[in-house]
């Protein structure tokens, strides 16, 4: 079965990439990187045929330049820099920077090993063709759209009933169901309701002259854990700081739970709060991450209402609206809807990342706020990490006791 080319355009990728790769190209060209991929379903199978089909679509990746409207469309966005612009111009992902190979009981091994300024630009794309080539040869296309029509037509039916009340982003590229299904929803979302206020998909944005979203990953701040002279516990306040220092408080919104929420607060100080606009969600418990948020500003005499809560962590449109509900008069609320927007079918989604594990040659890992979500390839480092960030937490307790 041979399918059309998935990704036809460099720019249809989530903007955040772009947004950290410009801190990379000012700050740490040094830098180099390993990304490993990983299924978290269970008995997921990934056939010999569609082993060569993600193949092959790497490599038409990989034939892929930016286009001219496309670096102009890229200058428009006011925090993107013409130094950058140029250097994307004679940018392009090199395929020898990859690997992909079968596994043992139906696996799929993608590993990415490159200068991190082009190893981390391979994400999306990759999570794009794995999740295309996936659900077109193990499922009936045809029903599987067909399944996804009739349930996104109930959400337009309730933001116009009012049932869902709520302002939200599209942040579905990684688990799309299709480029093609992709396209459809976010036109339908932002021209038949007044509730979608972007998407991260830049190519998208530009297509339907829609915002394009986006500010961090954990990556970003996992990438600080290879740098030497860094200590562990203290990378949240160094990403912070040569965030700010690109984007002068433009493009600030901060997440929180790369190496937990509760450590990140001590970073987040009165200068750092005052630098963002708001704060990104991405695991824990949503309500108790809100309510730490608003009284971490609060002790700094920060009104809530002037800062946003951007929650992102795997929303369907009924929790997004409850947690609308709950926040709504306590601080500006938004939310990134990713699955539930661009791959919600009768099917099964998978839940596939392709994430940051090594820098320079070191192991680096993020905690998150949920257990579960913690992911290394070194048991030892990520120990390690966890005692770093529990000593200078346990230590900056015993300072306010004396």
């Amino acid at each position: 079965m041979k399918l059309a080319p998935i990704v036809t355009s460099l720019l249809d990728t989530d903007l955040y990439k772009f947004n950290m790769d410009q801190v990379i190209f000012h700050k740490h060209t040094d830098l180099c990187g390993q990304y490993y991929f990983k299924c978290r379903n269970e008995g997921v199978e990934f056939t010999d045929e569609m082993l060569g089909e993600i193949k092959e679509q790497v490599a038409h990746l990989c034939s892929l330049r930016f286009k001219k409207n496309e670096l102009d469309y890229l200058r428009s966005i006011r925090f993107i820099k013409n130094d950058y612009v140029e250097f994307l111009r004679l940018w392009h992902p090199i395929r020898d920077y990859v690997s992909i190979e079968n596994t043992e009981n139906g696996g799929l091994s993608v590993v990415v090993d490159g200068p991190l300024f082009s190893a981390m630009q391979f994400e999306i794309y990759l999570l794009e063709i794995i999740n295309e080539v996936y659900f077109r040869m193990a499922y009936d296309y045809g029903r599987l759209v067909r399944s996804a029509e009739e349930r996104l037509d109930k959400k337009i039916k309730a933001f116009n009933d009012g049932t869902y009340t709520f302002s939200f982003a599209e942040f579905g590229c990684r688990r799309r169901l299709s480029r093609e299904w992709e396209d459809v929803v976010v036109r339908r979302l932002s021209k038949e309701t007044k509730n979608c206020v972007g998407t991260s998909n830049v190519y998208l944005a530009m297509k339907h002259d829609l915002t394009p979203i986006g500010t961090y990953a954990h990556e970003y701040v996992q990438m600080y854990q290879g740098i030497d002279e860094i200590p562990l516990a203290y990378t949240n306040q160094f990403a912070m700081q040569d965030w700010y220092d690109e984007y002068r408080g433009d493009n600030g919104t901060a997440l929180t739970d790369t190496i937990t929420t509760e450590l990140f607060l001590k970073d987040f100080n009165r200068s750092m709060v005052n630098n963002y606009n708001g704060v990104r969600h991405d695991s824990g418990d949503p309500y108790k991450w809100g309510e730490m948020m608003i009284e971490h500003y609060k002790s700094y005499g920060v009104d809530p209402k002037t800062k946003l809560l951007l929650f992102s962590d795997s929303l369907d449109f009924d929790r997004a609206q409850a947690l609308y509900d709950y926040f709504k008069d306590k601080a500006k609320v938004s939310f990134g809807i990713g699955t539930f927007c661009s791959n919600d079918t009768e099917a099964e989604p998978l839940n596939i990342v392709i994430k940051l594990q090594y820098v320079n040659g070191r192991p680096v890992a993020k905690l998150s706020d949920t257990p579960g979500k913690a992911m290394c390839k070194d048991t030892e480092y990520l120990e390690y990490l966890k005692r770093s960030v529990a000593f200078r937490l346990d230590r900056q307790k015993d300072d306010r006791k004396k």
